[in-house]
């Protein structure tokens, strides 16, 4: 008789980041003043490494095609879930690979790799979220840690004050998140999704549900970094340390997506709302809103990491069409799988940009797009990886970036949203102006300065060449992950 798993194993890749965060916690407490960045760093990456194998695993076994939920049915395991837990587990492998090079001279490394850990376990809790309640605690989790990730340059005057403002922000934020659920459970009764959609139906509309979804919508859009919630992201992401930079711009973000997908497909569907409270309408109003506001403001930008800031704005922007071009027919599966595919390969590729401006400050190259005049000549390789992810940022046909944006637009011109792909196609092209700027820099421009590049860090080249072999890779690899992805907006829909 075959031995029979658990139903909480279906968990592991949760599970994994705990452990790895209690063992991190284990080794400070023994030695607070370790300076072995090998041991935590490996600790960390170890334990991403393993949680990105378990989600791979459960999904290729086909653990998540009949959904099962744990713990009173707050928790529900399935195709969805497990798709985003691997992103979340592979950029977060990429980020504490990286970070042993970047934080080499920093204090407080212990609890800065078990913070990481920390976030990660939110964040995959988030999509596996079934009860409104869960979904605070998990965005709370994610969240709390992150705040003191953005200011763990003790030092450093801008870190602090990016964290600051951030906490506060996100402070505001979680209340009104709060307040939106409280609305909703005081018209329901009740905290579970799938009972939400239930209690409406029978009981009808109200407008104190209607002023709690569109705070729940606040709240999501403030994780998201979409406009006009986006005003933390650009402060945030440049004060904060470059790895953590990379990991909020893609993870977190993509952890604020998942659990709103699952919330509006499964609490508040479409078909049963759009006479009443229009909330599609409202997504769309902020994808147009926060692709165009984003784009606009990276191309105005004279730093490349704030301009890679309003480009994770605008990026929001694209993935809001996978909630905007919901119609409550068959083409929502389509649409919803193209936005999980498009944020699974932003994923790698913002996440290798966000790596490279951490590589440039390890070599104190400069902020600006003028520092990174003739920086090809000194790094070949390291630029060589960058302009690969400008390109597949701004959608062009030199990695999986171009396809996951093709089948993201196919998606919503499908579903007869075809002027949201007009929006998303010209704001796209006007990308690729700021995006060439860098490319320019790097490799046409003459130097203005001299590069003292003595050494090639091996954390952050082996992180950065992880993301553009997987970033090219996933071009003619794509249709397994448009598979996985399909069967993830299945488990919705």
């Amino acid at each position: 008789m075959a031995y029979q798993l658990p139903g909480w194993a279906a968990l592991a890749p949760t599970l994994t980041f705990v452990a790895a965060a209690l063992v991190l916690f284990l080794i400070d407490s023994i030695d607070p003043d370790s300076e072995n960045r090998a041991l935590l760093a490996g600790t960390a990456t170890v334990g991403s490494l393993v949680a990105a194998g378990f989600a791979a695993w459960f999904l290729i076994a086909g653990t998540g095609e009949e959904p099962f939920t744990l713990y009173a049915d707050s928790l529900v395991v399935d195709s969805m879930s497990l798709f985003f837990a691997f992103v979340f587990a592979s950029v977060t492998a990429m980020v504490v690979v990286a970070s042993y090079d970047y934080m080499r001279d920093h204090s407080y490394q212990g609890e800065y790799y078990a913070l990481v850990m920390l976030a990660a376990t939110g964040m995959t809790l988030m999509p596996a979220a079934n009860s409104l309640a869960v979904v605070f605690i998990s965005l709370e989790l994610a969240s709390l840690p992150s705040y003191a990730l953005v200011a763990i340059l003790k030092k450093n005057r801008g870190s602090v004050e990016a964290g600051l403002k951030y906490f506060l922000i996100g402070a505001l934020s979680s209340s009104i998140l709060a307040y939106g659920i409280s609305l909703v459970y005081g018209v329901s009764g009740t905290l579970l999704l799938p009972e939400i959609a239930s209690a409406v139906e029978i009981e009808g509309l109200t407008g104190v549900l209607g002023i709690g979804v569109l705070m729940i919508l606040g709240g999501f859009a403030f994780k998201t970094a979409s406009v006009p919630f986006h005003f933390w992201a650009p402060e945030a992401y440049e004060g904060a340390p470059a790895p953590i930079s990379a990991f909020l711009s893609s993870a977190s973000k993509a952890a604020g997506f998942a659990v709103a997908f699952r919330v509006f497909t499964v609490a508040f569907p479409v078909e049963a709302y759009v006479a009443t409270i229009d909330w599609v309408l409202a997504v769309q109003i902020l994808a147009v809103v926060t692709m165009t506001l984003g784009n606009f403001a990276a191309a105005t930008q004279d730093t490349v990491k704030r301009m890679l800031a309003y480009s994770s704005v605008g990026h929001a922007g694209y993935a809001l069409i996978a909630l905007a071009s919901l119609t409550g027919t068959g083409s929502d599966q389509f649409v919803l799988g193209g936005g999980m595919a498009h944020l699974l390969v932003y994923g790698f590729m913002n996440t290798g940009a966000f790596l490279f401006v951490a590589l440039a400050e390890y070599w104190s190259v400069g902020r600006t797009f003028e520092d990174y005049n003739g920086l090809a000549k000194q790094a070949p390789f390291a630029c060589a990886a960058m302009t690969l992810f400008m390109f597949n940022l701004a959608g062009l046909p030199v990695g999986a970036g171009f396809m996951s944006k093709y089948f993201l637009f196919a998606g919503a011109v499908g579903a007869g949203f075809w002027w949201l792909t007009a929006v998303g196609a010209i704001n796209s092209a006007l990308s690729l102006y700021y995006y060439s700027r860098v490319v320019k820099a790097m490799w046409i421009e003459e130097p203005t300065q001299e590069f003292a590049i003595e050494s090639k860090p091996v954390g952050l080249y082996a992180a950065i060449a992880a993301a553009a072999v997987v970033t090219v890779l996933l071009l003619p690899g794509f249709g397994p992950v448009w598979a996985f992805a399909q069967d993830a907006a299945a488990a919705l829909v």
